[in-house]
């Protein structure tokens, strides 16, 4: 790949001990990657881990010159992901979940042509055409409640807003990411929450999603943790912190 060539697409990974799922997902989207006729890059964004995920991070790397690896100072899914979307060069740039519970290449329905005129097109497991396999069903209903709250509170019209997989344009990425100030799992909701404040298009695209018994989600504690930071984000919203800054 043409490293001096601004890439077309950037993929984000936001990892917390991930040494043993990261790499069979670096080699798909390595395979991938090899087969598309565009120039891209891949921003692995560290954060916090207590095991090896900066050390077969930093090697699958050393082999594809394409890959950057960040080390995230603080903790937070929310965090990491601004940090990679920040630093990414990309026309289009994608939030990929390490576990890669969706196929990459179903990323080809989040880029042009299929990608239309969206700003923000995010991945659903929910509507017409989404499939989910070996989700438990009690996981499945959890995750339907939370919907639920999100619509009634923060963004109504978006099936699956916590879906890991999520594309933004260069322009959208740069301005919402500039505003983000939640770094826990609510990031995604105050994303599309300023993104429709703002006038954005957004996307819905429906995806097969293969659940991951290794899944990182605590179903109590992240429910809870969701609804202090909707709090946040409206009250975020009613004090002006996600205004437009003035260009001069």
């Amino acid at each position: 790949m043409n490293q001096h060539k601004p890439p077309l697409l950037s993929i984000v990974i936001p990892t917390h001990n991930e040494e043993f799922r990261l790499p069979p997902s670096l080699e798909k989207i390595d395979a991938f990657l090899k087969t598309q006729p565009y120039e891209a890059e891949v921003i692995i964004v560290e954060n916090g881990s207590m095991d090896r995920t900066v050390e077969v991070s930093k090697a699958f790397a050393i082999d594809h010159p394409y890959v950057r690896v960040i080390e995230a100072a603080v903790r937070g899914k929310g965090l990491a992901v601004k940090e990679g979307m920040l630093v990414a060069k990309g026309d289009y740039r994608f939030i990929c979940d390490a576990d890669l519970s969706m196929r990459i290449e179903d990323i080809v329905q989040f880029l042009p042509p299929a990608s239309g005129d969206a700003d923000v097109i995010i991945a659903s497991r929910e509507g017409v055409g989404a499939k989910r396999v070996n989700e438990p069903p009690f996981r499945h209903f959890i995750g339907r409640i939370n919907n639920l709250i999100i619509k009634l509170t923060a963004v109504n019209g978006f099936e699956d807003t916590q879906c890991g997989f999520k594309m933004f344009t260069r322009e959208a990425a740069e301005d919402l990411f500039r505003v983000q100030q939640m770094i826990g799992i609510g990031f995604d909701i105050e994303l599309l929450f300023v993104a429709k404040k703002r006038g954005y298009k957004i996307k819905q695209v429906p995806i097969t999603w293969y659940f991951d018994a290794d899944s990182r989600m605590r179903i109590v504690g992240d429910s809870l943790n969701l609804l202090v930071e909707i709090w946040q984000i409206r009250r975020n919203w009613f004090w002006g912190v996600y205004a437009k800054r003035e260009t001069s």
